[in-house]
Protein backbone atom coordinates (compact mmCIF):
# COMPACT_ATOMS: atom_id res chain seq x y z
CA UNK A 1 0.00 0.00 0.00
CA UNK A 2 2.06 2.93 -0.92
CA UNK A 3 0.54 5.72 -2.32
CA UNK A 4 1.96 7.08 -6.09
CA UNK A 5 1.82 10.40 -6.87
CA UNK A 6 -0.92 11.38 -8.91
CA UNK A 7 -1.19 14.38 -11.24
CA UNK A 8 -5.07 15.38 -12.45
CA UNK A 9 -4.65 15.28 -16.69
CA UNK A 10 -7.97 15.24 -18.03
CA UNK A 11 -7.49 14.73 -22.43
CA UNK A 12 -9.31 17.27 -24.76
CA UNK A 13 -11.16 14.97 -25.88
CA UNK A 14 -13.04 14.99 -22.80
CA UNK A 15 -14.18 18.27 -22.47
CA UNK A 16 -15.00 18.60 -26.12
CA UNK A 17 -17.54 15.78 -25.59
CA UNK A 18 -18.90 17.59 -22.43
CA UNK A 19 -18.93 20.86 -23.97
CA UNK A 20 -21.09 18.97 -26.93
CA UNK A 21 -23.44 17.65 -24.90
CA UNK A 22 -24.27 20.21 -23.17
CA UNK A 23 -25.01 21.80 -26.69
CA UNK A 24 -27.09 19.60 -27.32
CA UNK A 25 -29.24 19.93 -24.11
CA UNK A 26 -33.17 18.95 -24.76
CA UNK A 27 -34.88 21.84 -22.65
CA UNK A 28 -38.06 20.61 -21.03
CA UNK A 29 -40.77 23.56 -20.62
CA UNK A 30 -40.50 25.43 -17.54
CA UNK A 31 -44.08 27.48 -16.32
CA UNK A 32 -44.32 30.26 -13.48
CA UNK A 33 -40.79 29.03 -12.08
CA UNK A 34 -39.13 32.16 -11.65
CA UNK A 35 -39.28 31.95 -7.88
CA UNK A 36 -37.49 28.12 -7.87
CA UNK A 37 -41.60 26.99 -6.52
CA UNK A 38 -41.07 23.71 -8.86
CA UNK A 39 -36.96 23.49 -8.44
CA UNK A 40 -34.57 24.83 -10.75
CA UNK A 41 -35.61 27.55 -13.00
CA UNK A 42 -34.49 27.15 -16.69
CA UNK A 43 -33.37 30.89 -17.20
CA UNK A 44 -30.81 30.37 -14.77
CA UNK A 45 -29.52 27.00 -15.99
CA UNK A 46 -29.15 28.01 -19.29
CA UNK A 47 -27.17 30.54 -17.96
CA UNK A 48 -24.86 28.46 -16.37
CA UNK A 49 -24.56 25.81 -19.12
CA UNK A 50 -23.84 28.49 -21.81
CA UNK A 51 -21.06 29.54 -19.27
CA UNK A 52 -20.17 25.73 -19.38
CA UNK A 53 -19.86 25.33 -22.69
CA UNK A 54 -18.53 28.98 -23.78
CA UNK A 55 -16.32 30.54 -21.19
CA UNK A 56 -15.46 27.90 -18.69
CA UNK A 57 -11.71 27.06 -18.45
CA UNK A 58 -11.47 23.57 -16.70
CA UNK A 59 -7.87 23.85 -17.33
CA UNK A 60 -7.16 26.72 -15.28
CA UNK A 61 -9.03 24.75 -12.59
CA UNK A 62 -6.91 21.54 -13.12
CA UNK A 63 -3.57 23.88 -12.97
CA UNK A 64 -4.50 25.24 -9.33
CA UNK A 65 -5.68 21.42 -8.21
CA UNK A 66 -2.03 20.24 -9.51
CA UNK A 67 -0.07 22.97 -7.66
CA UNK A 68 -1.02 20.85 -4.75
CA UNK A 69 0.47 17.30 -4.10
CA UNK A 70 -2.00 14.22 -5.46
CA UNK A 71 -1.54 10.98 -4.64
CA UNK A 72 -3.63 7.49 -5.44
CA UNK A 73 -3.58 4.57 -2.99
CA UNK A 74 -5.24 1.37 -2.87
CA UNK A 75 -6.86 0.30 0.49
CA UNK A 76 -8.71 -3.02 1.29
CA UNK A 77 -9.37 -3.06 -3.00
CA UNK A 78 -10.93 0.42 -2.64
CA UNK A 79 -8.91 3.53 -4.24
CA UNK A 80 -7.95 6.39 -2.69
CA UNK A 81 -6.77 9.79 -3.65
CA UNK A 82 -5.80 12.19 -2.00
CA UNK A 83 -3.63 15.62 -1.11
CA UNK A 84 -1.17 15.88 1.33
CA UNK A 85 0.53 19.55 1.85
CA UNK A 86 3.19 19.54 4.11
CA UNK A 87 2.89 21.77 7.56
CA UNK A 88 5.32 25.03 7.91
CA UNK A 89 6.09 24.87 11.57
CA UNK A 90 7.87 23.18 14.47
CA UNK A 91 5.36 21.04 15.20
CA UNK A 92 2.43 19.88 11.61
CA UNK A 93 -0.23 17.72 13.27
CA UNK A 94 -1.77 15.13 10.66
CA UNK A 95 -5.18 16.46 10.08
CA UNK A 96 -7.42 14.46 7.54
CA UNK A 97 -10.09 16.48 6.31
CA UNK A 98 -13.41 14.65 4.81
CA UNK A 99 -15.67 16.42 2.47
CA UNK A 100 -19.41 15.75 2.09
CA UNK A 101 -22.46 15.45 -0.98
CA UNK A 102 -22.08 17.16 -3.41
CA UNK A 103 -18.68 18.61 -2.51
CA UNK A 104 -15.78 17.37 -3.19
CA UNK A 105 -12.17 17.33 -2.15
CA UNK A 106 -11.62 20.79 -3.92
CA UNK A 107 -14.38 22.85 -1.50
CA UNK A 108 -10.97 22.59 1.18
CA UNK A 109 -8.96 25.01 -1.12
CA UNK A 110 -10.12 27.81 1.19
CA UNK A 111 -8.48 26.52 4.36
CA UNK A 112 -5.43 24.59 3.16
CA UNK A 113 -2.99 27.69 3.01
CA UNK A 114 -3.93 28.75 6.73
CA UNK A 115 -3.76 25.28 8.10
CA UNK A 116 -0.80 24.29 6.84
CA UNK A 117 1.24 27.97 6.69
CA UNK A 118 -0.23 30.08 9.11
CA UNK A 119 2.57 32.51 9.43
CA UNK A 120 1.72 33.13 5.56
CA UNK A 121 -1.77 34.34 7.27
CA UNK A 122 -0.79 36.31 10.36
CA UNK A 123 -0.98 33.31 12.79
CA UNK A 124 1.82 31.29 14.72
CA UNK A 125 3.53 28.58 12.81
CA UNK A 126 2.94 26.42 16.48
CA UNK A 127 -0.65 26.15 15.00
CA UNK A 128 0.34 24.26 11.46
CA UNK A 129 -1.57 20.99 10.30
CA UNK A 130 -0.19 18.82 7.68
CA UNK A 131 -3.24 18.19 5.66
CA UNK A 132 -4.59 14.84 4.05
CA UNK A 133 -7.60 16.12 1.92
CA UNK A 134 -9.55 12.60 0.14
CA UNK A 135 -11.77 12.21 -2.01
CA UNK A 136 -14.54 10.07 -0.15
CA UNK A 137 -14.48 6.66 -2.02
CA UNK A 138 -16.61 6.57 -5.23
CA UNK A 139 -16.33 10.19 -5.12
CA UNK A 140 -14.04 12.42 -8.01
CA UNK A 141 -10.50 10.68 -8.16
CA UNK A 142 -11.06 8.06 -5.84
CA UNK A 143 -12.68 5.86 -8.78
CA UNK A 144 -13.40 3.39 -10.03
CA UNK A 145 -14.94 1.60 -7.07
CA UNK A 146 -15.71 -2.16 -8.32
CA UNK A 147 -17.50 -3.20 -5.22
CA UNK A 148 -20.98 -1.71 -3.84
CA UNK A 149 -22.06 -0.69 0.14
CA UNK A 150 -19.40 1.31 0.31
CA UNK A 151 -21.21 4.23 3.66
CA UNK A 152 -19.46 6.49 5.76
CA UNK A 153 -18.74 4.36 8.57
CA UNK A 154 -16.75 1.91 6.21
CA UNK A 155 -14.99 4.88 5.25
CA UNK A 156 -13.72 5.45 8.65
CA UNK A 157 -12.22 2.39 8.50
CA UNK A 158 -10.31 2.97 5.51
CA UNK A 159 -9.30 6.48 6.75
CA UNK A 160 -7.87 4.57 9.89
CA UNK A 161 -6.17 2.18 7.46
CA UNK A 162 -4.62 5.33 5.39
CA UNK A 163 -3.38 7.39 8.24
CA UNK A 164 -1.73 5.17 10.25
CA UNK A 165 -0.65 1.92 8.10
CA UNK A 166 -0.13 3.73 4.96
CA UNK A 167 1.09 7.18 5.65
CA UNK A 168 2.55 5.66 9.02
CA UNK A 169 0.91 8.78 11.66
CA UNK A 170 0.68 7.30 15.39
CA UNK A 171 -2.05 9.93 16.01
CA UNK A 172 -4.05 12.21 14.39
CA UNK A 173 -6.32 14.89 14.04
CA UNK A 174 -9.71 14.49 12.01
CA UNK A 175 -12.44 16.90 10.74
CA UNK A 176 -15.72 17.24 8.26
CA UNK A 177 -18.64 18.44 7.24
CA UNK A 178 -21.94 16.60 5.95
CA UNK A 179 -20.55 13.09 5.55
CA UNK A 180 -16.99 14.17 6.48
CA UNK A 181 -19.28 14.79 9.91
CA UNK A 182 -20.58 11.33 10.01
CA UNK A 183 -17.08 9.91 8.83
CA UNK A 184 -15.16 11.51 11.55
CA UNK A 185 -17.51 11.37 14.73
CA UNK A 186 -17.03 7.46 13.74
CA UNK A 187 -13.53 7.74 13.80
CA UNK A 188 -13.49 9.30 17.23
CA UNK A 189 -15.77 6.65 18.15
CA UNK A 190 -14.22 3.09 17.45
CA UNK A 191 -10.73 4.67 16.80
CA UNK A 192 -10.20 6.99 19.97
CA UNK A 193 -7.00 5.70 20.46
CA UNK A 194 -5.27 6.98 17.13
CA UNK A 195 -7.18 10.49 16.98
CA UNK A 196 -5.72 13.44 19.02
CA UNK A 197 -8.81 15.14 18.46
CA UNK A 198 -11.37 15.72 16.46
CA UNK A 199 -13.69 19.04 15.22
CA UNK A 200 -17.42 18.76 13.59
CA UNK A 201 -18.99 21.69 11.75
CA UNK A 202 -22.82 20.69 13.28
CA UNK A 203 -23.86 17.81 14.78
CA UNK A 204 -25.98 14.63 13.81
CA UNK A 205 -26.15 11.31 15.38
CA UNK A 206 -24.32 8.57 14.02
CA UNK A 207 -27.71 6.25 14.15
CA UNK A 208 -29.34 8.87 12.20
CA UNK A 209 -29.98 6.60 8.65
CA UNK A 210 -31.16 3.38 11.11
CA UNK A 211 -34.19 5.29 11.73
CA UNK A 212 -37.71 3.50 10.18
CA UNK A 213 -38.70 7.21 8.32
CA UNK A 214 -34.95 7.13 6.73
CA UNK A 215 -35.96 9.22 3.98
CA UNK A 216 -37.21 11.63 6.09
CA UNK A 217 -34.10 13.20 7.54
CA UNK A 218 -36.57 16.23 9.27
CA UNK A 219 -38.21 12.68 11.42
CA UNK A 220 -35.01 12.89 13.80
CA UNK A 221 -35.08 16.55 14.29
CA UNK A 222 -38.74 17.09 15.03
CA UNK A 223 -39.95 15.99 18.80
CA UNK A 224 -43.19 14.07 18.67
CA UNK A 225 -44.92 16.16 20.59
CA UNK A 226 -44.26 19.72 19.06
CA UNK A 227 -47.22 21.64 18.71
CA UNK A 228 -48.50 21.73 14.69
CA UNK A 229 -47.67 25.91 14.57
CA UNK A 230 -44.45 25.35 16.29
CA UNK A 231 -43.63 22.30 13.59
CA UNK A 232 -44.00 24.49 10.18
CA UNK A 233 -41.06 26.89 10.55
CA UNK A 234 -39.41 23.77 10.93
CA UNK A 235 -40.64 21.83 8.49
CA UNK A 236 -40.26 24.33 5.82
CA UNK A 237 -36.41 24.08 6.48
CA UNK A 238 -35.87 20.51 6.16
CA UNK A 239 -37.84 21.00 3.04
CA UNK A 240 -35.13 21.88 1.15
CA UNK A 241 -33.13 18.59 2.54
CA UNK A 242 -35.23 15.68 2.45
CA UNK A 243 -35.27 15.46 -1.59
CA UNK A 244 -32.36 13.79 -2.50
CA UNK A 245 -32.16 12.44 0.88
CA UNK A 246 -35.35 10.64 -0.12
CA UNK A 247 -34.25 9.60 -3.36
CA UNK A 248 -30.36 8.34 -3.44
CA UNK A 249 -31.56 6.87 -0.28
CA UNK A 250 -34.09 4.61 -1.54
CA UNK A 251 -33.44 4.18 -5.91
CA UNK A 252 -29.78 6.14 -6.82
CA UNK A 253 -29.59 4.14 -9.28
CA UNK A 254 -32.75 5.17 -11.15
CA UNK A 255 -31.33 8.80 -11.24
CA UNK A 256 -27.84 7.88 -12.07
CA UNK A 257 -28.82 7.07 -15.30
CA UNK A 258 -29.91 10.65 -15.83
CA UNK A 259 -27.25 11.89 -14.43
CA UNK A 260 -24.72 9.83 -16.64
CA UNK A 261 -26.43 10.75 -19.35
CA UNK A 262 -27.07 14.58 -19.14
CA UNK A 263 -24.39 17.21 -17.99
CA UNK A 264 -27.00 19.78 -17.43
CA UNK A 265 -28.74 17.51 -15.56
CA UNK A 266 -26.33 16.94 -13.18
CA UNK A 267 -25.46 20.19 -12.79
CA UNK A 268 -28.77 21.21 -11.39
CA UNK A 269 -28.66 18.53 -9.25
CA UNK A 270 -25.74 19.63 -7.78
CA UNK A 271 -26.20 23.26 -7.81
CA UNK A 272 -29.33 23.31 -6.04
CA UNK A 273 -28.12 21.84 -2.67
CA UNK A 274 -25.35 24.66 -3.19
CA UNK A 275 -28.76 27.14 -3.18
CA UNK A 276 -30.53 25.19 -0.47
CA UNK A 277 -28.51 24.50 1.76
CA UNK A 278 -25.50 27.83 1.36
CA UNK A 279 -25.97 30.59 3.20
CA UNK A 280 -26.63 32.62 -0.21
CA UNK A 281 -30.18 34.58 0.14
CA UNK A 282 -31.31 32.56 -2.59
CA UNK A 283 -28.32 33.29 -5.34
CA UNK A 284 -25.95 30.36 -5.02
CA UNK A 285 -23.83 32.91 -6.67
CA UNK A 286 -23.22 34.88 -4.05
CA UNK A 287 -21.69 32.43 -1.76
CA UNK A 288 -20.01 30.16 -4.25
CA UNK A 289 -18.65 31.53 -7.32
CA UNK A 290 -19.96 30.36 -11.31
CA UNK A 291 -16.27 28.68 -11.98
CA UNK A 292 -16.44 27.34 -8.84
CA UNK A 293 -20.13 25.77 -9.24
CA UNK A 294 -18.73 24.43 -12.88
CA UNK A 295 -15.50 23.14 -11.56
CA UNK A 296 -17.63 20.57 -8.75
CA UNK A 297 -19.92 19.25 -11.49
CA UNK A 298 -16.78 19.05 -13.97
CA UNK A 299 -15.48 16.71 -11.52
CA UNK A 300 -18.59 15.07 -11.46
CA UNK A 301 -18.88 14.64 -14.62
CA UNK A 302 -15.58 13.50 -15.88
CA UNK A 303 -14.97 11.36 -13.09
CA UNK A 304 -18.66 10.02 -13.84
CA UNK A 305 -18.80 9.79 -10.01
CA UNK A 306 -21.95 10.74 -9.67
CA UNK A 307 -23.68 7.09 -9.13
CA UNK A 308 -21.32 5.73 -6.45
CA UNK A 309 -21.90 9.22 -4.41
CA UNK A 310 -25.34 8.80 -4.54
CA UNK A 311 -25.11 5.16 -3.39
CA UNK A 312 -23.40 6.35 -0.11
CA UNK A 313 -26.67 7.25 1.20
CA UNK A 314 -28.38 3.96 0.34
CA UNK A 315 -25.58 1.92 1.30
CA UNK A 316 -25.57 4.24 4.75
CA UNK A 317 -29.41 2.50 5.06
CA UNK A 318 -28.42 -1.25 3.59
CA UNK A 319 -25.30 -1.63 6.07
CA UNK A 320 -27.20 0.22 8.99
CA UNK A 321 -24.34 1.57 11.76
CA UNK A 322 -23.67 -0.33 14.92
CA UNK A 323 -21.79 1.28 17.91
CA UNK A 324 -18.16 -0.55 18.27
CA UNK A 325 -18.15 -0.07 21.88
CA UNK A 326 -20.78 1.19 24.88
CA UNK A 327 -18.72 3.19 26.81
CA UNK A 328 -19.59 7.26 27.28
CA UNK A 329 -19.74 9.23 25.98
CA UNK A 330 -19.89 7.74 22.90
CA UNK A 331 -17.75 9.90 20.72
CA UNK A 332 -14.58 9.90 22.80
CA UNK A 333 -12.05 11.67 21.00
CA UNK A 334 -11.61 15.10 22.14
CA UNK A 335 -14.25 16.91 19.98
CA UNK A 336 -14.97 20.05 18.54
CA UNK A 337 -18.23 21.81 17.09
CA UNK A 338 -18.55 24.46 15.18
CA UNK A 339 -21.94 26.01 14.47
CA UNK A 340 -22.49 28.39 11.70
CA UNK A 341 -25.59 30.71 11.54
CA UNK A 342 -26.52 29.83 7.63
CA UNK A 343 -26.73 26.09 9.55
CA UNK A 344 -29.54 26.94 12.27
CA UNK A 345 -32.95 26.22 12.46
CA UNK A 346 -35.79 28.64 12.70
CA UNK A 347 -35.30 30.80 15.94
CA UNK A 348 -31.90 30.27 16.74
CA UNK A 349 -29.05 32.65 17.45
CA UNK A 350 -25.54 33.24 17.89
CA UNK A 351 -26.76 33.80 21.76
CA UNK A 352 -29.07 30.87 22.04
CA UNK A 353 -27.62 28.10 19.86
CA UNK A 354 -25.27 26.46 22.28
CA UNK A 355 -28.08 26.02 24.82
CA UNK A 356 -30.27 24.54 22.33
CA UNK A 357 -27.61 21.73 21.48
CA UNK A 358 -27.21 20.79 25.35
CA UNK A 359 -31.05 20.45 25.39
CA UNK A 360 -30.81 18.16 22.87
CA UNK A 361 -30.52 14.52 23.03
CA UNK A 362 -27.55 13.53 21.06
CA UNK A 363 -25.39 16.32 23.00
CA UNK A 364 -23.67 13.62 25.40
CA UNK A 365 -22.98 11.90 23.16
CA UNK A 366 -19.06 13.78 22.84
CA UNK A 367 -16.19 14.21 24.80
CA UNK A 368 -16.35 17.77 23.84
CA UNK A 369 -13.93 20.27 24.23
CA UNK A 370 -14.56 22.87 22.42
CA UNK A 371 -17.56 24.60 20.46
CA UNK A 372 -17.39 27.65 18.48
CA UNK A 373 -20.70 29.52 17.11
CA UNK A 374 -20.59 31.86 14.31
CA UNK A 375 -23.01 34.24 12.84
CA UNK A 376 -22.12 33.20 9.15
CA UNK A 377 -21.43 30.48 7.15
CA UNK A 378 -23.61 27.62 5.76
CA UNK A 379 -23.61 24.45 5.18
CA UNK A 380 -20.54 23.98 3.10
CA UNK A 381 -18.40 24.99 5.98
CA UNK A 382 -15.08 25.34 4.82
CA UNK A 383 -15.64 27.03 1.67
CA UNK A 384 -18.14 29.43 2.92
CA UNK A 385 -16.57 29.64 6.07
CA UNK A 386 -13.10 29.30 6.21
CA UNK A 387 -11.90 31.60 8.73
CA UNK A 388 -14.54 30.24 11.20
CA UNK A 389 -12.85 26.96 10.87
CA UNK A 390 -9.47 28.11 10.70
CA UNK A 391 -10.21 29.76 14.14
CA UNK A 392 -11.84 27.02 15.66
CA UNK A 393 -9.42 24.08 14.44
CA UNK A 394 -7.02 26.19 15.91
CA UNK A 395 -8.04 26.67 18.76
CA UNK A 396 -9.57 23.27 19.69
CA UNK A 397 -5.96 21.66 18.93
CA UNK A 398 -3.92 24.14 20.52
CA UNK A 399 -4.32 22.56 24.01
CA UNK A 400 -4.24 19.36 22.66
CA UNK A 401 -0.96 19.37 21.08
CA UNK A 402 1.00 18.73 23.86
Amino acid sequence: MRPQPFTIDIPVSAIENLKSRIRATAWPDDLDNGDWNYGFPRGYLKSLAESWAEDYDWYDAQARMNAYPHFKVTVDDVPIHFMRVAGKGPDPVPLILSHGWPWTFWDMQRVIGPLTDPAAFGGDPADAFELIVPSLPGFAFSTPLRRAGMNFWKTADLWQKLMTQVLGFDRYAAAGGDWGQFITQQLGHKYAESLLGIMLTGTAPLALFNAPRFWDISSGFLPADLPEEAQRPLLDHFRKRVPHVAVQTIEPQTLAYAMHDSPVGLLAWLVQPRRDWGECGGDPETAFPREHLLTTATIYWLTGSYVNSARFYADAVRSPWAPSHSREPLVEAPTAITFLGGEFLPGMTTANRLDAFHRSPWSIQYNLHFTGVHEKGGHFSFYEAPDACVHDLRAHFRPLRA
